[in-house]
């Protein structure tokens, strides 16, 4: 697959990535779209620059006028593309990935993501041929700042009901840039932060805030400043993952169980939309709540796209990506924090901790996921199908394996699949109970291999 990915464009700078190819890219992927005018963000990358300068170049040997918005998260990109009159656009990031790392993340008209099946794929077929060059008359350049506008959108999520002490890991991504802004206009929030300097060198951990040991600075805070939560975020802000008033870390399927309700109260009797690997309890809680729980594949394309069909107005991800409906469907790690600290704040909470939430939420035990590196992923898969025929299975994405259901005595299910973006194979696997939980993980392991 090379750099040309499932949902995105991501690869090693200058060795797989760089100026030449990003200027193909510009250029093919203005006319994949017969775009006049595209939206270029950029994230603080020590190369990103350079990569932006080039894929915006290359949109205007395309004939294509380009808007420019400097520093930006991926989730402000996709608020500008889906704000200003345009065809479409790209954010240049690698997103949690580290700093040797950069590439793109790319929408049509209306923030609706480009995936390798609605144009990657040919964008990686054409970048194969010789650079065409300018073609007729080249497109302009301007520049907009739209943090500003993004903050007051992101703002708009909450209205807080009491002040409140959030503690926030900026892991020295793209959060850093724009929960200032969005920080200030919400004054009842009193908010202790931590490594917040854009910088795409990593200083301090990498950016990938569902790997627990990069989550430890902001446990550390949450207790020495006493907040009601914390959260870390990702390297372009599309992602975050929580950690209640203790330090304990708080699963995003957790989450999405605990904030669906509010959107149902707002949209009732309308889906939530959570990724397969997620606990059973989040469809348990949106049935609770009068909603439709709609189950779907890993992948932000793949989310999007079903909340667009069935009118979703609320979904989450095991990943810690969080979509919101009136958020040009799409995923923002900050609108996650801000939901959060507005239904933390709220008159439903009752004063409650956040740990206190979720502790009836916590009733089945799960592994999480756990990766291994397997030579050949699709005979691995097949012995696991063939292992487990006795169960309910479905192949949505990978292989899912049901035994019993919800109320029995025991019951357990699990779910191994190829990722996406790395050579790994993922498994996620929960039960009724913790001795049935650890029994099956190590039938599992024996047949996947040593664990990552």
């Amino acid at each position: 697959m090379g750099i040309f990915k499932a949902y995105d464009i991501r690869g090693l700078v200058p060795s797989e990535l760089d100026a030449d190819l990003a200027r193909k890219i510009g250029y093919h992927f203005a006319k994949l779209l017969s775009a006049k005018r595209l939206v270029v963000g950029q994230d603080m990358r020590t190369h990103s620059p350079e990569l932006a300068d080039a894929v915006s170049a290359g949109m205007r040997d395309a004939g294509c006028n380009v808007v420019r918005l400097g520093l930006a998260s991926t989730p402000m990109t996709y608020f500008a593309i889906g704000t200003i009159d345009c065809d479409g656009g790209l954010c240049v990031t690698a997103s949690h990935n580290p700093g040797e790392y950069n590439g793109m993340k790319l929408c049509r008209e209306g923030a609706r993501p480009v995936s390798r099946d609605t144009g990657i794929a040919e964008l990686d077929r054409r970048c194969a041929d010789p650079y065409p060059g300018p073609d007729g008359a080249r497109g302009t350049e301007e520049t907009v700042d739209m943090l500003e506008a993004y903050a007051e959108h992101v703002a708009g999520f909450a209205n807080l009901e009491r002040d409140i002490v959030v503690a926030i890991d900026g892991a020295n991504g793209m959060g850093g840039h724009t929960l200032p802004a969005i920080l200030a206009r919400m004054p009842r929030v009193k908010a202790h932060t931590l490594y917040m300097d854009p910088d795409g060198t990593f200083p301090n951990h990498e950016a990938n805030p569902l790997k627990e040991e990069n989550l430890r600075d902001v446990q550390e805070l949450v207790r020495k400043v006493g907040a009601d939560f914390g959260v870390g975020m990702d390297g372009d802000a599309d992602r975050c993952c929580f950690v209640d008033e203790t330090g304990r870390t708080v699963g995003a399927d957790l989450m999405t169980a605990l904030l669906a309700p509010r959107f149902l109260e707002r949209f009732p009797g309308t889906g939530v939309i959570y990724d397969l690997r997620s606990s059973w309890v989040v469809k348990e809680e949106v049935a609770r709540a009068g909603g439709k729980p709609v189950r779907e594949r890993v992948g932000h394309s793949f989310m999007k796209a079903t909340m667009r069909e069935q009118g979703i107005m609320f979904g989450g991800e095991l990943s810690g990506h969080f979509y919101f409906g009136e958020n040009f469907v799409s995923d923002s790690g900050e609108i996650a924090l801000v939901t959060a600290l507005a239904y933390l704040a709220s008159k439903d909470a009752e004063g409650r901790s956040l740990s206190d939430l979720v502790s009836g939420l916590r009733r089945y035990h799960s592994t999480g996921e756990i990766n291994f590196h397997v030579a050949d992923k699709d005979a691995v898969i097949a012995a696991v199908k063939q292992r487990y025929a006795d169960g309910r299975s479905d192949e949505l994405d990978g292989i899912t394996v049901e035994f019993g259901d919800v109320g029995d005595p025991e019951w357990w299910w699990f779910n191994v699949r190829a990722s996406n973006t790395e050579p790994l194979l993922r498994l996620n696997l929960e039960a009724s109970n913790a001795e049935l939980m650890e029994r099956k993980q190590n039938e599992l392991v024996s047949i996947l291999g040593e664990p990552e």
